[in-house]
């Protein structure tokens, strides 16, 4: 894909999520770690040069997780289930920094 931004849809932020960017783990490091919905179609080469790219900033790993739907009931009593999405994680080298806000 050329388009980095048909890469990286937009970022997760969550309480977890959080917790990768600013926390420490157990050795005392932090993880320095961001988590984005990407396209299902990407893979981990494209989403590190997508980062690079947009963000101006080392990317020292990508892991990826796929998000199973929930399955949701209707008004009427059926149930339909919300789509699945990807989930990178992307973690960057020591001295790199996103800011969200």
């Amino acid at each position: 894909m050329d388009d980095p931004r048909k890469v990286i849809l937009h970022p997760v932020i969550t309480e977890k999520s959080t917790r990768l960017m600013e926390e420490p783990n157990p050795q005392g490091i932090v993880q320095n770690a961001y988590c984005f919905k990407v396209n299902p179609r990407s893979r981990k080469p494209e989403i590190r040069e997508a980062i690079e790219r947009i963000f101006n900033v080392k990317v020292k790993a990508v892991q990826i997780i796929w998000k199973r739907g929930k399955l949701r009931r209707t008004r009427r009593g059926g149930e339909t289930r919300t789509p699945d999405w990807k989930k990178a994680i992307v973690t960057l080298r020591e001295g790199y920094k996103i800011e969200f806000y």
